[in-house]
C-alpha cells in the first residue's frame, strides 16, 4: 500500500510543499495569535495531508458517476470557486428535482463539530454517504456506483495503490474526506488581525467585531469556524416558529434526529467563515441577503433591534472572516 504524506503550507499568497512525519492528517495544530483572549481563533496555516488520497478525493467530489444518471456531483451543489455552494434557495439533484433544505458550504466543514443543519452525521466520511443515495440528491445504488468506478482504470489503480479493500463506499467517502479537510480559506484579515496585524482589518470591520461580542453574537459564533461547534434553538430570545411558518419537517430541527422535545427547532450553528459569499441564508434558503439575516439573528436569538449602521458594520466584520482557498497540489 503506497502512502504520500506532505504538510501543506498555506501563506499568504502561495502554498508550499514540503516532507511531512506519516501522521493521520486529521489533527490541525493552531497557529500562535498574539489576540489570545478573543473567543475566535485563527484557522491554522498548515496542516498534515495525504496528497494521494487528496487528489483521488478532488476526482471524486467532482465525478458524476457517482449520481444515479451520472448527471451530478458533489460539485454541482457544492461549487468549490463559489464558496462551496451554488447560491441557490434549495439545490437541484437528479433529474433536476430539488430539496427542501439549504445546501451548507463545503469550506472549513472539517472544523465543523458534526454536519448537516440538524447534526445527523459525526463526520464528513459519514456525511459523504448521504448524497449518494438520496432519491432526490444523486439518487444512485452503491452497488452500481463501485461498478461502474470498476470499470475506469484509474481508479481500480488508485483505489488499489491506496486502498486494501479497493473500492466500497468507504474508501470512496474516505478520499472524498481527505479532499474535503483541504477546503480550508486561510490567511483572511480577521485572521491576520489575531495573528498581531492590526491594519489587517478596517476602523468599520473593528467596530462590527466590538458588537458582534456586544450584542452577544459570539455566544454562538465563536471558535475556528466562527461557529459549527454547538447547537442552538432557532428564536433563543424570541420564538421564531409558530404554526404558520412551521411548513415542513426540516424546521423541526434536530428534533427529527433525537425525537427529544428539547431539540424541537434546534440545529447546528452555522459557520460565517465565508458567510458574505454564501446567501441565501438559514436551513431553508428563506432569507436572501446578509443584511436581513443579522437583523433576525439580533432579535429573535438575542433580543436587540439594531441600526442601520450597526448591521452595516457587523456586515463588514463578517467579511472579513473570509480567507483564500489555495488548492492542494497534486
Amino acid at each position: 500500500m503506497l502512502t504520500h504524506k506532505v504538510r501543506v503550507f498555506l501563506m499568504a499568497g502561495g502554498l508550499f510543499l514540503g516532507a511531512a512525519m506519516p501522521v493521520h492528517g486529521q489533527n490541525l495544530s493552531d497557529t500562535p495569535s498574539l489576540h489570545v483572549d478573543e473567543p475566535i481563533r485563527p484557522i491554522p496555516l498548515s496542516h498534515e495531508v495525504d496528497a494521494k488520497k487528496v487528489a483521488l478525493g478532488d476526482r471524486l467530489f467532482h465525478e458524476t458517476l457517482l449520481s444515479g444518471d451520472n448527471t451530478v456531483s458533489c460539485a454541482t451543489c457544492h461549487i468549490i470557486d463559489n464558496y462551496g455552494v451554488d447560491n441557490q434557495k434549495v439545490s437541484a439533484g437528479i433529474e433536476g428535482k430539488t430539496g427542501t433544505v439549504n445546501s451548507p458550504t463545503v469550506m472549513n466543514s472539517r472544523f465543523n463539530f458534526a454536519q448537516f443543519w440538524d447534526g445527523r452525521a459525526a463526520n464528513l466520511q459519514e456525511q459523504a454517504k448521504g448524497p449518494v443515495t438520496n432519491p432526490i440528491e444523486m439518487g444512485a445504488v452503491w452497488e452500481d456506483v463501485i461498478t461502474k468506478l470498476q470499470g475506469e482504470p484509474e481508479y481500480a489503480q488508485a483505489f488499489g495503490e491506496l486502498y486494501e479493500d479497493g473500492i466500497t463506499p468507504d474508501t470512496i467517502t474516505d478520499a472524498i474526506q481527505h479532499y474535503e479537510y483541504t477546503l480550508n480559506t486561510v490567511n483572511s484579515p480577521f485572521d491576520q488581525y489575531l495573528r498581531g496585524n492590526d491594519d489587517a482589518i478596517s476602523d468599520q470591520q473593528k467596530r462590527g467585531y466590538s458588537l458582534f461580542k456586544e450584542f452577544g453574537c459570539v455566544a454562538c459564533h465563536q471558535g475556528i469556524n466562527v461557529g459549527g461547534n454547538m447547537y442552538q434553538r432557532m428564536g433563543a430570545f424570541i420564538p421564531y416558529f409558530n404554526t404558520e411558518n412551521t411548513n415542513s419537517k426540516d424546521d423541526l430541527g434536530r428534533y427529527n434526529v433525537t425525537k427529544n422535545e428539547r431539540d424541537l427547532h434546534v440545529f447546528k450553528v452555522p459557520s460565517l467563515r465565508v458567510a458574505a459569499h454564501t446567501a441565501p441564508y438559514f436551513h431553508d434558503g428563506s432569507v436572501a441577503t446578509l443584511e436581513e439575516a443579522i437583523n433576525i439573528m439580533a432579535r429573535y436569538q438575542l433580543g436587540h433591534d439594531i441600526t442601520l449602521q450597526e448591521n452595516k458594520d457587523i456586515q463588514a466584520f463578517i467579511q472579513s472572516l473570509s480567507g483564500a482557498y489555495i488548492k492542494a497540489a497534486e
